[in-house]
């Protein structure tokens, strides 16, 4: 693991390296990062664990403002799907 818990590949923490870097490189940059965290972790506890760590040093930063648009948007998706969730006919 080259970076830790909750930025495994250490793609927030380089993308706050990068000079001039724009909101939409950013967003880019939250989205891989998203895809990247284990399945069973919680990507809000993270995103709440990264603003800690870069938020007071890196206000002005995109970011610092992408992970707090992430930490607003961000909703653990609940698993549908499978016998339980199908209509049946002549049940109701």
């Amino acid at each position: 693991m080259k970076g830790d818990l909750d930025d495994p590949k250490a793609l927030i923490q380089e993308a706050y390296k990068i000079e001039n870097i724009t909101r939409s490189e950013c967003r880019s940059i939250f989205l891989d990062w998203a895809l990247s965290l284990p399945i069973e972790q919680d990507a809000n506890i993270s995103i709440k664990n990264l603003l800690e760590r870069y938020q007071s040093e890196f206000s002005d930063h995109p970011m610092t403002e992408t992970l707090e648009e992430g930490l607003l948007k961000m909703v653990k998706p609940k698993r549908r799907g499978g016998w339980k969730s199908r209509h049946r006919s002549g049940s109701d």
